[in-house]
């Protein structure tokens, strides 16, 4: 399929590799003129703006957005101006679901459908493949199935439901995965003040990814920051909340379901950003920049 893709950032230059090798056509724009030239020598082909871009592609076309929340309304209104009836614009990034549903209604009244992707798996992607979470009008998912089956692993992806749903398990996941981090993070913490300070974390880390009822993905991450940075020097210890978790806590107030462990993961990124930084901080920070290229320090 010919593609168009507007983002070429940490995921957008991932899937540009997948997409290129599984012989997809790519053609793709950033405001970042090295994003594009990097895709260019990946086998994309360059677009200096979105107009470009679309006169590039066929009709009717198939863009994704692989960009940040703040910008997709402006892309998505400047889209439905340029793009033929029946095209198909994809939102990847970590839209809130609710403005998706919003979103997918003006797609339809200008003749277009808009397919929402909710993207995990970070800068492991591009090797391993992503993990994608799938909202819309079934026909459309069928119709941009073959871009999911190049860039998710096997197994990797599921139409969950309608518009929105795709983002809204993604904001789920990503809720889960701050609960999930915060505990590593205490423990490791916990390993390391208390009453035996002087053990090997990394060790341990490793000694949990064989057989242990705690091993997975984000245990093998902290494993290699501690390996890395045992005391993890040099991270302020700050570290961000870039949505999810807070709309999903919106979500349970307004269900009037708890989600304790959630909010309290949520807590604590909002005080280290107020100066409550700890151990267990810093390795927040290291896990991020790890999995997602995020910034050490703020």
């Amino acid at each position: 399929m010919k593609i168009g893709l507007v983002g070429l950032g940490k995921m957008g230059s991932q899937m540009v590799t997948r997409l290129v090798g599984a012989g997809h056509e790519i053609v793709a724009t950033d405001t970042n003129q090295a994003a594009v030239e990097l895709a260019v020598r990946q086998g994309a082909t360059a677009a200096t703006d979105r107009e470009a871009l679309v006169d590039a592609l066929d009709a009717p076309a198939v863009v994704w957005l692989m960009i940040p929340a703040a910008f997709v309304q402006a892309e998505i209104e400047a889209l439905t101006e340029l793009l033929p009836k029946g095209s198909i614009i994809i939102d990847g990034g970590n839209s809130d679901y609710r403005l998706t549903q919003k979103r997918a209604a003006t797609c339809q009244q200008a003749g277009l459908e808009l397919v929402d992707v909710g993207t995990s798996g970070g800068l492991l992607g591009a090797e391993q493949g992503f993990s994608m979470m799938i909202g819309g009008d079934a026909t459309a998912v069928n119709t941009v199935m073959p871009i999911i089956q190049a860039l998710a692993q096997p197994n990797g992806y599921q139409h969950v439901g309608p518009h929105g749903a795709g983002h809204f398990t993604k904001m789920v996941h990503n809720a889960i995965e701050y609960g999930v981090m915060e505990a590593y993070a205490e423990g490791y913490r916990l390993l390391r003040e208390a009453d035996y300070p002087n053990l090997d974390l990394a060790a341990i880390a490793n000694l949990w990814q064989h057989g242990s009822i705690i091993e997975g993905k984000l245990n093998h991450i902290a494993e290699q920051a501690l390996h890395a940075n045992p005391q993890l020097e040099g991270i302020d210890g700050v570290v961000a909340e870039s949505g999810e978790a807070r709309w999903a806590l919106e979500v349970a107030e307004a269900h009037q379901i708890a989600a304790p462990t959630i909010q309290a993961a949520f807590d604590v990124r909002l005080a280290s950003q107020q100066g409550a930084t700890t151990f267990a901080t810093k390795l927040l920070a290291a896990m991020r920049n790890i999995f997602g290229g995020h910034p050490l320090n703020k």
